[in-house]
């Protein structure tokens, strides 16, 4: 009956154009609302069926379904993952989520708080979830699929008068191809987000798109060009691959843009002189002798001129599944292929993560560019861990055997900086030693130089540095010497280099030198393999064994750690300091970093976490005084609570075994009132 009359509903809504138009702009409250959102509203009723004020949850997929569509895209969400990640950052908002969607608008990926997490997690806005919009009616996802483009809905914009609260920015991340893959969208509670976010949505799906290219075409040659030298190797840059013959395979939407071709078609099969000027062999020739910085060439038959890199395949097929294999199944380290000799460091290279895929994927494409010739930028948060980072990719490179020679832009006086880089000859000042200085730079001839903190560089020596990286030659202070070098490039920072070329307060042409790649290094806090790094220092840094206790371990891997990695070591050894026997407590942590957690967790510091059952028979109560429950939600509360004994109460392995987040656990928990 009810069904009936929703119809009914239905039809009157559309007995004319004006009659949905006005209810629009009633919802709306101003006057026109979009023409997209409007036929998106027509689609709803006329299409779907569906009813504003009758929101049914959307359909959520079974786990193997979720698996096999996750299975089929899965270069698409490992191409997605890390930029998903940095575009939650940058938003700075707990109360939104990064959502990848595939075509049929199921949400495969998903970014966001805990909290926000499991309030939308209410309304069926979950990984699995169905938000096409014949199941959702107009919303990001399923509105920016009907439509093919970009979007933003915002609050009663939505269909369904229960998503009114919610703002979605969506954007569809499209293929080699130049066909719709996925759809990347930003869902928040804040509207003022809004077109802020559908800028940096745009922007990440472009990240997306380079590096799915990139992967699909891995054993192509790869021509990256733009008007402009300064984008070439840019969000920006247009991208060709082109096979051994030099026929062109695929190209990303901005190389198609700049070549006045609306598809792929009016270019993919064409020789790549018929675009440029020159054939293949040559542009790569020509960047390999320019150390891979941009060369000039000229669009075919016309005088407009571009700037492009073009480089050679990386690595075969089989070395590509191969380095594939070995990623998956063991911690990245820096890897050696050649004999080296002893540097009195672990043979395998400083360790670099434990199980982190943003991490790993970070140093694969770091060993991938650290013996072209790349300069190398490193980002990431003070105490992260930059220069291990840095020390490990020196040590993956060809440049192996030779010095790894690290400078701390930040720690030096200025007058001191330009002696330290580029070194003085005997006498050049009072105070300079008798026998004269070889600077830093002339000590990393031959292997790798490591700018940390270069964001603190003055800029009148900014000027100087910039004719080095240019020119490869060092002028010491005093000298007219002028000394051939070579080295390999790394800088990092926690300062935001764009932000600081914005405010004038560092070169514009010094940036693009130095971030010829620019590969991020996450904070502690985002990092999946905490645990694994945490008995890692515990193991390095004492000689006794210590093992963590349930709570202490629970404490440490939960707190947010603002100091990183650095923070991270010197509690962990002030705290095997204090450890009288083997095992570390709560009693063992500052009380700072127990309180943070307690605080973050919003319960008493006892209750955050069931602790461990003393004995077997701890579970008992948990039957005796057991909640007036229906037949069905007593059988999972009596199969749970025996799970949670055989496991002796350790939530996180019951999770585990549930292929769940321990939230989820604790609020099934709550919901079936378990209770120790």
């Amino acid at each position: 009956m009810q069904s009936t009359q929703y119809a009914e509903d239905a039809g009157k809504l559309l007995s004319c154009e004006g009659t949905l138009n006005n209810m629009v702009r009633e919802r709306l409250g101003h006057s026109r609302p979009e023409a997209l959102i409007l036929r998106s509203w027509t689609r709803c009723v006329n299409e779907h069926g569906l009813h504003p004020d009758v929101c049914r949850p959307p359909p959520v997929l079974t786990s193997a379904e979720l698996a096999r569509r996750q299975q089929r895209l899965g270069d698409v969400i490992d191409c997605a993952k890390l930029e998903m990640s940095t575009l939650y950052q940058q938003l700075g908002d707990t109360d939104l989520a990064v959502v990848l969607s595939d075509t049929d608008g199921v949400i495969l990926h998903l970014v966001s708080s805990p909290n926000f997490t499991e309030q939308v997690e209410a309304w069926g806005f979950c990984v699995g979830a169905v938000w096409s919009e014949d199941e959702a009616g107009t919303n990001g996802i399923g509105t920016c699929l009907a439509e093919g483009e970009a979007i933003a809905v915002r609050q009663h914009e939505h269909f369904f008068s229960r998503h009114a609260a919610l703002t979605c920015s969506a954007a569809p991340v499209f293929d080699e191809r130049g066909s719709i893959v996925a759809v990347l969208d930003v869902t928040s509670r804040s509207p003022l987000l809004q077109q802020h976010s559908l800028v940096l949505v745009g922007m990440s799906r472009q990240m997306i798109e380079n590096r799915l290219l990139d992967v699909r075409h891995a054993q192509a040659h790869r021509l990256h060009f733009h008007s402009r030298p300064e984008f070439v190797n840019t969000l920006h840059g247009g991208r060709l691959t082109v096979d051994a013959n030099g026929v062109v395979l695929s190209a990303n939407r901005s190389a198609l843009f700049q070549l006045g071709c609306a598809t792929l078609a009016e270019i993919a099969g064409k020789h790549i002189t018929d675009f440029f000027n020159t054939s293949l062999a040559e542009s790569v020739a020509r960047s390999v002798q320019s150390s891979f910085h941009p060369v000039a060439l000229y669009r075919a038959h016309t005088s407009n001129r571009f700037f492009a890199v073009a480089q050679e395949p990386l690595k075969s097929s089989a070395d590509t599944n191969r380095a594939d294999a070995v990623s998956r199944s063991r911690p990245v380290t820096a890897r050696a292929a050649a004999p080296r000799r002893n540097t009195g460091r672990d043979p395998g290279g400083p360790r670099v993560e434990f199980g982190d895929s943003q991490l790993a994927h970070q140093f694969h494409l770091g060993e991938r560019v650290i013996d072209r010739g790349v300069a190398v930028f490193v980002h990431g948060e003070s105490g992260a861990g930059k220069d291990v980072f840095a020390n490990a990719l020196h040590a993956a490179s060809a440049r192996r055997d030779h010095p790894f020679v690290a400078i701390n832009c930040a720690s030096l006086p200025e007058h001191l900086v330009e002696s330290e880089l580029f070194g003085y000859r005997a006498g050049a000042f009072t105070g300079a030693q008798r026998e004269g200085r070889r600077g830093k730079i002339l000590q990393a001839n031959g292997g790798t130089l490591f700018l940390d903190e270069i964001g603190d560089m003055p800029l009148v020596l900014q000027a100087r540095l910039l004719r080095v990286l240019e020119e490869r030659e060092v002028t010491p202070l005093g000298s007219e010497d002028v000394i051939k070098v070579d080295f390999q490039l790394i800088s990092a920072s926690h300062r935001d280099l764009p932000e600081l070329v914005a405010n004038g307060q560092f070169r514009e042409d010094l940036y693009y030198r130095l971030s010829g790649i620019t590969l991020r290094v996450p904070p502690l806090r985002e990092r999946e393999d905490k645990l694994a790094l945490i008995q890692h220092l515990l193991e390095k840094d004492n000689e006794v064994s210590t093992a963590i206790g349930t709570r202490a371990r629970e404490i440490l891997l939960n707190y947010a750690w603002p100091g990183n990695v650095r923070q991270l070591r010197n509690v962990l050894r002030t705290a095997a300091a204090l450890c009288d026997g083997h095992e570390l407590t709560p009693a063992h942590l500052p009380p700072e970093i127990v309180r943070g957690v307690d605080a973050s967790d919003g319960q008493p510091l006892g209750h955050a976490t069931p602790p461990l059952a003393e004995d077997p028979s701890a579970s008992d109560s948990n039957l005796d005084d057991a909640p007036a429950l229906n037949a069905l939600l007593q059988a999972e509360r009596d199969a749970l609570v025996r799970m949670l004994d055989t496991h002796h109460w350790n939530v996180s392995k019951v999770a585990a075994r549930l292929g769940v987040t321990r939230n989820t656990l604790y609020r099934k928990m709550r919901r079936i009132e378990i209770r120790r």
